[in-house]
C-alpha cells in the first residue's frame, strides 16, 4: 500500500498543481475562486489531509484558515463576518480547517452559543452559502467521519507522542465522553445545511491514506478543468459519498 499510495498521491498532487496553474494563468477567468470547508470530529484527519492538498501548491494563491476562538469584538459582529474576511480573491484557493460550522458542532455540544443563535445559524447558513456560490465561488464541503474506536486511538496517540503535543486541546478531553452529543449535532448540521448548490460529501476516514486519496479526487472533480478532471478516477463511493437522509440510518455514518 505504501508505494502505491505515494504514487497515487503524487499524481493527484500534480493534478492539483495543474489546476492551480489553470486558475492563475493568463487565460483564467477573473472569478476563479475556490473555498474548501473541511469539518469532522476531533482526530478525523483534517490537518494531515490539508497538508497533502497544499504540499505543492503556491503559497501566494493558497491559504489555510484555522481561526482561534472569537475575540470580544468578533462576538459582537454578525456571525459570518470574520469568515468573510478570509474569502478568496481571483485565482485563490482557501481551505477552512473548521469554519462557520463551529456553531453547528462544538458550540452546540459545549454550550458556547445559545440555542437561539444555533437555530439562526442553521437557518442562515444555506443563504450565506448561496450568496458565495452565486458570486462565483466554487464551494466544496467535506465531512470527515471516523468511528469511536478510531478516534480513541488517535487521541491517545496525541497524548503519548511528544511530536503531536501541539495537536492536544481541551476539546480532546470530552470528545469521547460526548460522542453521542457530537453525533446528534453532526446529523442536524448535515440535514439542515445540505443543499443542491452547496452539498455535503462525507468521507469515511478510519483509514487516513484512503480518505486523503478520496478527498483529493473529489476536490479535483469539483474544481479542475475538464481536461484535468477527466484524467482522475472518481473517488470510491464506498469511502466518499454525497450526504443523503438514508445515511443517518444505514450505517454509513459512525454511531
Amino acid at each position: 500500500m505504501g508505494k502505491h499510495y505515494q504514487e497515487e498521491l503524487e499524481a493527484l498532487q500534480l493534478a492539483l498543481v495543474r489546476t492551480q496553474m489553470a486558475m492563475t494563468g493568463s487565460d483564467a477567468q477573473s472569478d476563479e475562486r475556490v473555498v474548501i470547508v473541511l469539518e469532522g470530529r476531533d482526530g478525523a484527519g483534517k490537518d494531515g489531509t490539508i497538508k497533502r492538498i497544499t504540499e505543492h501548491l503556491s503559497v501566494r494563491a493558497t491559504r489555510v484558515v484555522a481561526l482561534p476562538k472569537p475575540s470580544d469584538r468578533e462576538r459582537a459582529q454578525w456571525y459570518f463576518q470574520r469568515y468573510v474576511a478570509h474569502l478568496p480573491a481571483a485565482g485563490e484557493i482557501v481551505i477552512f480547517n473548521r469554519s462557520w460550522y463551529n456553531r453547528a458542532g462544538v458550540e452546540v455540544v459545549m454550550g458556547f452559543s445559545t440555542a437561539t443563535e444555533q437555530e439562526a445559524f442553521l437557518r442562515d447558513a444555506p443563504d450565506f452559502e448561496r450568496m458565495l456560490v452565486e458570486s462565483g465561488i466554487r464551494l466544496v464541503k467535506i465531512w470527515l467521519d471516523i468511528s469511536k474506536k478510531e478516534q480513541a486511538e488517535r487521541l491517545e496517540a496525541r497524548r503519548t507522542d511528544p511530536l503531536k503535543a501541539l495537536k492536544v486541546s481541551d476539546m480532546d478531553k470530552v470528545a469521547q465522553a460526548k460522542w453521542a452529543e457530537y453525533s446528534a449535532a453532526r446529523d442536524t448540521m448535515l440535514t439542515r445545511t445540505h443543499t443542491p448548490f452547496a452539498p455535503w460529501h462525507v468521507v469515511r476516514a478510519d483509514d487516513k491514506k484512503d480518505a486523503r486519496i478520496a478527498i483529493i479526487r473529489h476536490i479535483l472533480h469539483r474544481i479542475a478543468p475538464a481536461r484535468i478532471a477527466d484524467t482522475v478516477d472518481a473517488p470510491d463511493p464506498a469511502l466518499l459519498f454525497a450526504f443523503d437522509m438514508a445515511a443517518l440510518e444505514d450505517g454509513r455514518l459512525a454511531r
